[in-house]
């Protein structure tokens, strides 16, 4: 097939019509052979080589892997046809991993200059399975260097812009993945998702993302924030995408001693979707505030039946992170020591330090007890609060943060105000539930806007349900990023 055609195709489905293929219409094209493989692939890789200077969401791009996937993909289906999908559910998806997932033969930084030249000698769990599930790897994301950060702004390797407005933040820690998957530059990505490091990046970019229940997606191989915290999440154009791809990494694998393998039941026929009420605050941004409320509508309309709940400790939700988040950072950074990473400590950036002295500080003697042991207490509280909220409703919508993406700099002077970027998603996160990202629409400068919704743990299904749903409803339609 003639590539010119192709990169014609691209140019028409990617920029003019601003719809790209899902997961289902990328592998239908494969089976009737509008495309190749090799083709799809040299679609990715010419946007990211013409667009990404300028977005910066890759700090490795591995082409040569990449065309190998590609003619192993078109060989496996010229020799079995359509048993090849069966026996790889994911195959022909081009997809990138967030920095902090171990890559074997492909360098691991964690955004940071602290591990510029580490080459892992294995791969991370979830790198393993996608691989071994026929998905074609094109490279690793940029992010805040180490995961520390909701604006995309802290990477040593530069920030990521947004790739609906590069003035603005894409949102982070998961910032590259996100505009990789927004600008057309892979098909899905994987990410973090540790106070929102998902969500944020999901709702500033325009896409759909996940953070799953903590403990069924394994975190062997990937570079550790805060333990109790930290889950693996992942990005696509819609819910559907978003959950082949998860339903593919969950489970046990014998090496991450968190992880728990649930029965995840159907969904109930009739579903109650609750909004709590401390999210709508003073302060959250009209136009955000009035989109989640035109979200509910949507959902009414669709036969299910909206009500006010209450969650209480919510306003302690802020403090009570970055108290536990920090203690966790502090304990997990210092295995970074100048014996076997040489002057590291020299190297740290400005938020990793600010971390680590704040979580030594609550972690040492004469303020573990008023500081440390009091935020844990505190987040059985808020744990308690979304139980009961759980009783009397099935899943609760709510934003996803207080105000649009903002620009390139305006807060990273304060860090306070960055950390305000994350009062709607670390609730979710210290309760250990599921949360799935949805667009919605712009507002008047053209950024994204959507909300998220939350669920009981193991509840990812009825999410994706509820997902679903939203997107039929709106005749929702995937959109690439004018770039």
């Amino acid at each position: 097939m003639d590539i010119l055609w192709l990169i014609e195709l691209s140019i028409a489905k990617l920029k003019m019509e601003n719809n790209p293929l899902t997961i289902e219409e990328t592998q239908n094209g494969l089976r009737k052979k509008k495309y190749s493989a090799v083709e799809l692939v040299d679609s990715y890789l010419g946007n990211i080589q013409e667009y990404d200077k300028e977005i910066n969401s890759f700090i490795t791009v591995t082409e040569d892997k990449a065309y190998a996937g590609a003619r192993n993909v078109d060989k496996l289906i010229a020799d079995y046809g359509d048993k090849a999908f069966v026996d790889y559910p994911l195959l022909g998806v081009s997809l990138s991993h967030k920095d902090l997932f171990l890559s074997k033969g492909v360098r691991t930084t964690a955004g940071s200059k602290v591990l510029d030249s580490y080459i892992p000698p294995y791969s991370a769990t979830v790198v393993d399975k996608l691989d071994k599930a026929g998905c074609i790897f094109i490279g690793k994301n940029n992010c805040d260097a180490w995961a520390h950060g909701s604006s995309g702004e802290n990477s040593d390797f530069g920030p990521t812009k947004n790739p609906w407005n590069k003035k603005y933040v894409p949102g982070g820690s998961s910032s590259g993945s996100a505009a990789a998957v927004s600008a057309g530059f892979a098909l899905a990505s994987t990410g973090t998702d540790t106070g929102g490091s998902v969500r944020l990046p999901a709702n500033f970019c325009g896409i759909v993302g996940l953070k799953p229940t903590y403990g069924v997606v394994s975190r062997f191989g990937v570079v550790a924030m805060a333990s109790s915290l930290d889950s693996v999440g992942n990005f696509g154009h819609c819910s559907g995408d978003v959950k082949k791809v998860f339903d593919l990494v969950k489970g046990t694998d014998g090496a991450d001693s968190t992880l728990i393998n649930s029965a995840y039941n159907s969904p109930k026929s009739h579903l109650r979707l609750g909004f709590p009420k401390e999210y709508f605050i003073k302060g959250i941004d009209s136009a955000v505030e009035k989109s989640v409320f035109r979200a509910m509508d949507v959902f009414r309309k669709g036969g299910i039946e909206v009500t006010g709940i209450n969650l209480p400790h919510t306003q302690y939700a802020n403090s009570v992170y970055y108290i536990v988040m920090s203690a966790e950072v502090s304990s997990n950074l210092g295995r970074y020591d100048a014996v076997r990473y040489g002057a590291s400590r020299e190297t740290f950036g400005d938020e990793a330090k600010r971390r680590i002295m704040l979580g030594t500080y609550v972690l040492s003697a004469g303020y573990y007890d008023a500081y440390y042991l009091k935020a844990q207490k505190v987040r059985s509280k808020i744990i308690q609060d979304f139980d009961k909220a759980f009783a009397s409703v099935d899943a609760i919508i709510a934003p996803v943060s207080p105000t649009p993406p903002f620009k390139l700099g305006e807060k990273s002077s304060d860090p306070l105000q960055m950390y305000l970027a994350d009062v709607f998603t670390v609730s979710a996160s210290l309760a250990g539930i599921p949360s799935l990202a949805l667009p919605f629409e712009f507002n008047k400068e053209k950024l994204p806007l959507g909300f998220q919704l939350m669920g009981p743990r193991f509840s990812e299904n009825m999410l994706f349900t509820l997902g679903k749903l939203f997107e039929s409803a709106t005749d929702y339609k995937p959109a690439i990023a004018i770039i």
